[in-house]
């Protein structure tokens, strides 16, 4: 299980930090759900690959039900940012223009929308 959160939490960090970032407010929060949550499964599995958890007197059960259910929360919120930034892309760049530059270009938006699901 936490490999694929590294993996997937590996993805999303890539994709997102590959877009251009028209909103930075809500793409910064799913950078930061994306990065945190992909360093403490980092720490979770070296706890548990490195034998700590037999010396820690914890319920592993339960912290990573805690652990998997934060992670859910967040993750969900970034990914109803990330959705709502994708779906800006008809937008103008600057509504006082008269060029037609989009907040997100067709790549810019076929990133997006990876980065999204």
């Amino acid at each position: 299980v936490f490999l694929s959160l590294q993996l997937f939490g590996t993805i999303v960090w890539i994709l997102v930090a590959s877009t251009g970032v028209p909103l930075p407010l809500l793409q910064g929060w799913v950078m930061f759900v994306a990065v945190t949550a992909w360093l403490l499964s980092i720490v979770f599995l070296s706890v548990f690959l490195f034998g700590y958890a037999n010396r820690i007197a914890v319920n592993w059960n339960q912290a990573d039900f805690i652990f998997h259910g934060a992670t859910f929360v967040f993750y969900f919120g970034a990914f109803l940012l990330q959705a709502a930034t994708t779906s800006l892309h008809h937008l103008p760049r600057k509504f006082n223009s008269t060029t037609q530059e989009r907040i997100l270009s067709g790549r810019e938006y076929n990133i997006s929308i990876a980065a999204s699901v």
